[in-house]
This record gives structure tokens, sequence and C-alpha cells, in this order.
């Protein structure tokens, strides 16, 4: 497929270029029959409206669905995924996908009852036309630093409304496809590289929140929504945040993703977004960087003690993080170190991530046995807390591993290692991937308590006391904490959760028997 013209077969191109000519055609004749040139406009709006609708659906990435009965519209995510076969519809028929206005009239009816009318303005977010304090509230949930490309996907929809609505809004379809140069958000394909990328979706953010501090009013409120994974993501929005004005007085996370969506299966996807609640109020002038640091470490393990009350895990915890830290940050107009160097948010993120590593491990461990286990150990422990069995970015990785002290390429290299890099990605193998044989010679916790779950699912239980008897971790408390640890954080149907439940439930059996050979091996010392 190498144009928007190959998304379409020749019956569905025909159908859709023939409804939008339609569109066209009502509008001239509900002029023609006196009709208010304002209501023949939104009529034929909402008509155009439904014929795009209707593309979603009329379309060779159309997916049937036996199950359902019905057909699946090529935007499931924010994607156009391939798939290998279509089902094409019919939009005269009684199925999904028919030429259905049902939905979008009941919302016309919904809106028609409020009695205020909303002003919609199509503009700039870097340049707003609105004189200096108009608002009492501004509401913004910007583009995701790198995750979509909506101007590329907004092509889809733009060609079928320009060809039926274009003549009636002129100034928004005066370009063939959608304007894309200013658009903010992270695309090195566009800007030439992930560095230059990166600086540009930085600067035009900061540009639009300068704005938003521009037209809020000085008793105001600003709400920005954001929910990002990686470092850079975030280290790009508050950069933007600390030099627009705008001071942070509150973030916290709301569960606003599907847990089953596609994404959401085998990577390290986000249930939450952050709202971050800024005002326009003075800040202190400079903050001097060990000071800041541990007022962030006061205040941030107060706020991660009440997160973790309420349930927040995983991924959300560490994002829900630094939203709290920049409550603190953002207080300042700048932080500078002894050296007089101005602490950015790069410096911001690792402390952050220091201290909710921490923290969490702690309480995963149910407080205690942290200073007993390796750095190794406790970044298992972590990673399978905080993404499970998932792939996860490189840049992900390298940050947990930097705040557990591991030195990440080090151990990826490693034979007979749990860490293994596929492409851009780390993966965690669980006991389950690993060879007995690259096991024997290790002393490391996470390596035995793995060899232990192997030689106990072939039922080698003489091989798993000896093992157990000898490392010493068969009388260790850390060690099985450990093991529940990671048992917790897994789901039902995880392989590396059922080793571990089987392990676990015969703990008291195990640690006798290991307590008898020992006392055996003792009094046969003292015999000879």
């Amino acid at each position: 497929m190498r144009s928007w013209g190959d998304l379409f077969n020749s019956r569905q191109k025909l159908a859709l270029i023939t409804f939008a000519d339609k569109v066209r055609e009502a509008h001239k004749k509900m002029l023609a029959e006196g009709y208010d040139e304002e209501y023949a406009k939104a009529v034929v709006s909402y008509l155009a409206l439904g014929v795009n609708r209707m593309a979603t659906y009329l379309v060779v990435l159309t997916r049937w669905r036996p199950d359902a009965v019905s057909f699946e519209r090529a935007f499931d995510r924010q994607a156009l995924p391939m798939i290998w076969d279509y089902g094409e519809v019919n939009p005269f028929s009684n199925v999904r996908g028919q030429w259905d206005l049902g939905p979008m009239l009941e919302a016309v009816e919904h809106i028609s009852m409020f009695s205020i009318n909303a002003t919609i303005t199509q503009t700039s977010a870097t340049s707003l036309p609105y004189h200096d304090n108009y608002f009492d509230a501004v509401f913004t949930d910007p583009p995701y630093y790198d995750n979509v490309s909506y101007a590329q996907l907004s092509d889809f929809f733009y060609v079928w409304l320009k060809r039926s609505v274009g003549h009636i809004y002129p100034d928004l379809f005066s370009t063939p496809t959608t304007p894309k140069s200013a658009e903010i958000i992270s695309d090195p394909y566009r800007h030439s590289g992930k560095a230059s990328s990166k600086e540009f979706f930085e600067s035009m953010l900061k540009q639009a929140f300068q704005e938003m501090y521009r037209v809020l009013r000085p008793d105001g409120i600003a709400v920005i929504v954001y929910a990002h994974k990686s470092t850079e993501g975030w280290e790009t929005l508050i950069n933007s945040l600390l030099d627009s004005g705008l001071v942070i007085t509150g973030a916290w996370p709301l569960n606003t993703e599907m847990k089953s969506r596609l994404n959401a299966k085998e990577t390290a996807s986000l249930a939450s977004s952050i709202y971050i609640i800024a005002r326009k109020i003075k800040r202190d002038k400079t903050g001097f960087y060990n000071e800041v640091k541990e007022e962030l470490k006061q205040y941030l393990n107060k706020k991660l003690h009440r997160l973790w009350e309420e349930g927040i895990s995983g991924a959300d915890f560490f994002i829900a993080g630094i939203g709290a830290a920049i409550e603190v940050f953002g207080k300042y107009e700048k932080v500078i170190d002894f050296e007089g160097n101005v602490v950015r948010a790069g410096r911001l993120l690792d402390d952050v991530r220091e201290i909710a590593t921490n923290y969490a491990v702690k309480q995963i461990l149910h407080n205690g046995f942290t200073g007993e286990i390796s750095d190794l150990t406790r970044q298992y422990v972590l990673w399978r807390w905080e993404f499970g069995e998932a792939k996860v970015p490189f840049d992900m990785a390298h940050k947990l591993a930097q705040s557990c002290g591991v030195e990440l390429s080090r151990e990826w290299n490693k034979p007979g290692g749990f860490i293994r890099k596929e492409k851009e990605f780390i993966r965690f193998l669980g006991p389950q991937d690993r060879n007995i044989e690259d096991l024997k010679d290790s002393s490391e916790l996470i390596d035995v308590l793995h060899l232990a779950l192997l030689y106990w699912e072939r039922s080698r239980r003489d091989e798993m006391l000896k093992l157990l008897n000898s490392t010493g971790y068969g009388k260790s408390e850390a060690f099985y904490r450990v093991a529940q640890a990671i048992s917790e954080t897994l789901p039902n149907e995880s392989k590396e959760k059922k080793l571990l439940d089987g392990f676990l439930s015969g703990r008291e059996r195990i640690q006798a028997e290991i307590n008898k050979k020992s006392a055996e091996t003792i009094k046969q010392d003292q015999l000879f």
C-alpha cells in the first residue's frame, strides 16, 4: 500500500465518492429551497461526518468477526494495521458498519439540550487568539511525545471531508492533505533525527504552555493530562512546563486506559493518565539542589505511600511519582547545584526513579530483607512488579537498571543470564525460558530460585534440596520472601507464577527436610 487510495478497492472508492458527491448536492438543494444558510451548513456537516464514519468500515482493512457477527472498523487503535483478509460492508445492510447515523443523531440531540452556546476555534496552540488573562480555566491533553502521528492518520478522514464539505469550509481545507510541519510531536523522520525531533517537541510544547499562562487569569487553573511512559517523553514535558511560568500544585493518576487494548498485551503500557494541576502564581527565585532533593525525598515518600495505599502499581506507580515530584521542583524558577549548573528534568527523573525504586522494593518485600538481596535480584523483583512479563523499550529498562545499581549492557551479554535484548526492547526471562546447565554454577539468588523451580517442575527433588542446602537459601527467609513477592506481581495464567506457587506450597516440608539433612551432617561431623 503506497497511497491512501490503496486502502480502498474500486467498488469502495466509487461508493464513497458517490456519497461525498450526494452530500454536496444536498447542500445545493437546501440552499435552492430556501433553507437558512447556517442550518444547511450544519446539516451537511453532520452528513459528511457520517460518510467519514462509514469510510472506517468501507475499507480493505475491515475485519469480519464471526463471534459477534459484525464488521470491525479499520481503526481499532491509533494505527492502520495490516490484515490477512477483509470483510466488505454493504452500507445498506442491517449489520454494524452500515449507513447508520443513529449514534450521531443521539449526540446531536444531547448537545442541543444545552442552553449555553459554545465557541469553537481552530487555531494553533502556540498562538492563541485571546487577550491576556482571558480564561478562568484551561484544559489540555497534549500529544504524548512520539506516541501517535495524528496529522498523518487524519489524512484518512481529511480527503473525504474535503470532497464533501471542503467548499463550505475553504479555510479548513486549503491544503491537499493535513498540515504537518508545525504539529507538536516528536517525529525523527520529519525532523531529521531523534535529537532534533526531541528539541522541536520541547520547544513547541513550551510555547504552547506559555500561551496557556498568558491567557489564564491570575486566579485561574490549568489542567494538563499526560500519559507517556518513557523518560524522554516526561523529560520534555517537565522542561516545557518549568520554562512556561506555570506552577504545578498537584498531580494525580486517574485510571483511563483499557487493560485489554491491543498494545497492553505484550508491552508495559500504562493504565493511568496523570492529571497535572497548574496555577499562575509566583514562584521562588532559586532552589539549591541539595536542599530541593531532601525536600523531594520527604514529600515523595509521603505521596508514594498514599499512591501505594490507593492501589497504584507497576509502571503507573513511577509515572505518578514523577507527577508528585514536579510539585516540589516546579516551585522554583530554577534549581542550581553548588557549581552553579541549572538542574533540569533529566536529573530530577533520576532522583525520582531512585526514591521510588527503594520505596517500592521495600513494600513489595513487605518492609523487610531489602538489605539481604543483591542489586540484580532487586532489579528482577522490581521488573516483575512494574512490567510483568512484558518487553520494555531500552530507555525504560536502562533507567530501572540504573536505579538498582545494575549495568544493563553487561548483564544482557552474560551467558546464561536472564536479561535478553530483542532489537530495541529488553525482556526478562522466567525460569521456564532458562536452561538448567546455565544455572548450576551461579550463587545469585534469582538464579538459584529459577534453578530450584526447574528442579521442582521436573520432580528432581533431591537435587533441589541439595541446591538449597549448599547455597544456604533453603533456610533464608529473604529467599522465600522474594519468591512470594514475584508470585504476587504476576497474573494467574503466568507459567512462572504457577511454578512459584507450587514450589512455595511445599515450603514447610522443604525447610524441614533441609533442617533434617543439616542435623544429620552435623551429627556425622561430630562422630568423625
